[in-house]
């Protein structure tokens, strides 16, 4: 150690001297080359340095061990052997055959008696002391010399040689060649080496796992990397893999040994019990403390994420310029989606296999409800936590949806108080959708599990997003519908309801059928106010489909703009899924059949409007019976 600690001294001054050109070399030059390489050299060096007193150290106790080994046994025979008589025959030459004692017994007991006399100025037991000092020293000295062990080389052989060396002098020291309460001491020793070097590993597992969950890398994984999972994971869940089971693995081995070892001595089950829990305590501890740290990372996502919720996407490019998605708002989207993805991978797959392979460490002293209870409380943690990030995720991306939503109704060019002839959905329809379906095509590629659950959150928050820009400009932008308009609303939201029908969520369908009943509504008041008012009605800028003579028009119902509404769906909706089917591939089944809406009508959007509200006009008799016989294209799947 004195030569060690002479090479650090001398190492230390040669780098300090070697740093000292550097600097003065860089003056000239004005650079700093210290910077950013300077502490890694220092980090190596030390863990060198680390490594190099660890080896002097497992050195030193392996020879105290060696001493102890070859002299106590050989000390405590000679000993016997003296009490016995047997030294004192041997060193006065008196080793005979069994004739020789048989024919002079008188003769040999004179010669024990007279070695008695000459040997045993001790007792055993001050004997049995000095062993017992001799062990006791040597506990000493190996504790305060295993406790000097860097950390840093805990996974390397040096603290577990040791206790092999140490359980090697248990099994020389047994039996006749040592007092029994020497072995008792080195087994304690023995046990209490092995307690410490399984609550430094436990210890060590969960510092690495903070020190690796500094930085993320952000890069996902390829499916081979990742064994076929279907969370596109991060290096960084694979790399809290490597430290547990590097950890749990060694615990293992020597809870294993310490119970073949140990246990032939005295019970230990108490003692052991403590241990197994104190591991069970620090695996779970340690997956709690990864949860946190990816926890810790969306929030920084989040807190970091810049103010851009006006700028509208579109194609890849924000505000018409050419800079990509991915460097702005998507960077952070995908970032998001990476932690999802490590929160998904941990809760589905790595906490159930690493708890599996490690859990009969403690489950002798836990019955199966309690060993349940270990995983439902992870589960229930990582569950908690991947609510959260979601929420994180939908956020960011409901604000590109209220964006595209916005121009969809406020800025796609129509006036919906004169709206032109129904045709078909309109562009602003096909970009509001694009964005769902990029959403699904990044969450499909990385946290598929997850896939359904994403968008059915972000299809309700759709119709939650229609129904407040609704409400925000009924009394602006949409102060007016017309038929024309109600129909052209009617038919595209009828398009989402069947191109997004498997995300659809009853909350999500009765938030469409509000939708549809204020859209109703809406249309029924401008229609009367329009009839009122005739000369105030703004006509399209077509004249062709307008004549000066039509002042008056003939009373429309709520009833009548269903009809119209239908008209128009089973005119034009099936021929426009047709039309878009590469749009809408990702939400469709493997061929686009009628039947892929989903079964079972839905209540008319009429129905509770007409319990709620007097008829702006006077409804025709035949009202019931029509809505008998035809329901409402919009609201309910057309019978194919």
């Amino acid at each position: 150690m004195e030569v060690l600690q002479n090479k650090i001294r001398e190492k230390v001054l040669s780098d300090s001297k070697w740093r000292q050109l550097q600097q003065d070399s860089n003056k000239s030059l004005e650079v700093d080359s210290t910077i950013g390489d300077s502490p890694r050299v220092d980090q190596l060096s030390t863990n060198f340095m680390a490594e190099e007193a660890d080896s002097l150290r497992a050195t030193y106790i392996r020879r105290l061990t060696s001493v102890l080994i070859q002299h106590v046994p050989a000390f405590w025979r000679l000993a016997l052997s003296v009490f016995s008589g047997k030294f004192a025959k041997a060193a006065s030459g008196n080793v005979v055959s069994d004739f020789d004692v048989n024919a002079k017994p008188t003769a040999n007991k004179n010669d024990e008696k007279g070695g008695e006399v000459k040997y045993t100025n001790h007792t055993l037991d001050e004997v049995g002391s000095m062993v017992q000092a001799t062990i006791s020293a040597f506990d000493t000295k190996v504790q305060s010399t295993f406790r000097d062990f860097e950390e840093c080389n805990i996974l390397c052989p040096y603290m577990s040689d040791t206790i092999k060396e140490i359980a090697k002098a248990c099994q020389t020291l047994e039996g006749k060649d040592s007092s029994p309460t020497a072995v008792k001491m080195l087994r304690t020793l023995h046990f209490e080496m092995t307690k410490l070097y399984i609550l430094r590993l436990c210890s060590w597992m969960r510092a690495t796992t903070k020190e690796i969950s500094k930085d993320e890398t952000w890069v996902t994984l390829s499916t081979l990397e990742r064994n076929k999972s279907q969370y596109a994971i991060s290096c960084l869940p694979l790399e809290f893999r490597d430290i547990t089971v590097s950890a749990m693995d060694r615990i293992d081995t020597m809870i294993l040994n310490l119970m073949s070892e140990t246990a032939k001595s005295y019970d230990i089950s108490q003692p052991l019990q403590e241990i197994n829990e104190s591991v069970r305590l620090a695996f779970l501890n340690s997956f709690l403390d990864f949860a946190g740290y990816l926890e810790r990372f969306g929030g920084e996502l989040t807190e970091n994420r810049p103010n851009k919720e006006n700028n509208y996407v579109s194609n890849g490019y924000i505000n018409g310029t050419r800079e990509t998605f991915v460097n702005t708002d998507g960077d952070l989207h995908k970032k998001l989606l990476v932690v999802l993805s490590n929160i998904g991978y941990c809760k589905a797959e790595l906490s159930e296999e690493l708890y599996s392979k490690y859990r009969h460490i403690w489950s002798p002293v836990r019955n199966n409800e309690e060993r349940s209870s270990d995983m439902r409380d992870l589960r229930t943690s990582f569950s908690a936590l991947e609510e959260k990030v979601l929420d994180q995720y939908t956020f960011a991306k409901s604000n590109l949806i209220r964006s595209a939503a916005q121009s969809y109704l406020l800025d796609s060019g129509i006036y919906w108080g004169a709206a032109p002839m129904v045709k078909g959905i309109r562009d602003a329809t096909l970009d509001l959708l694009h964005i769902l379906v990029a959403v699904h095509a990044e969450v499909y590629s990385g946290a598929r599990p997850l896939l359904e659950k994403t968008m059915k959150i972000l299809v309700e928050g759709l119709v939650d997003i229609f129904l407040s820009v609704f409400h925000e400009n009924k009394t602006k932008d949409i102060r007016l519908l017309d038929a024309n308009g109600f129909c052209q609303l009617m038919l595209e939201l009828e398009y989402f309801e069947t191109v997004l029908h498997t995300y659809f969520s009853p909350e999500a369908q009765q938030a469409m059928k509000s939708l549809q009943e204020n859209l109703l509504e809406k249309a029924c008041e401008s229609v009367a106010e329009a009839m009122e008012n005739p000369g105030h009605q703004r006509r399209p800028t077509r004249g062709s489909e307008d004549t000066a003579s039509d002042d008056r028009q003939p009373s429309v119902s709520p009833d009548d703009l269903l009809v119209l509404a239908q008209q128009c769906s089973s005119d034009l909706l099936q021929g426009e899924l047709e039309r878009t089917r590469l749009n809408i591939a990702c939400f469709m089944e493997s061929t686009l059949q009628p039947t892929a809406a989903p079964a079972g009508p839905k209540p008319a959007a009429h129905s509770s409007y007409q319990a709620q509200h007097a008829p702006v006009q006077t409804s025709s008799p035949s009202f019931r019976r029509q809505q008998t016989g035809t329901s409402s294209p919009v609201v309910s799947r057309r019978r194919r």
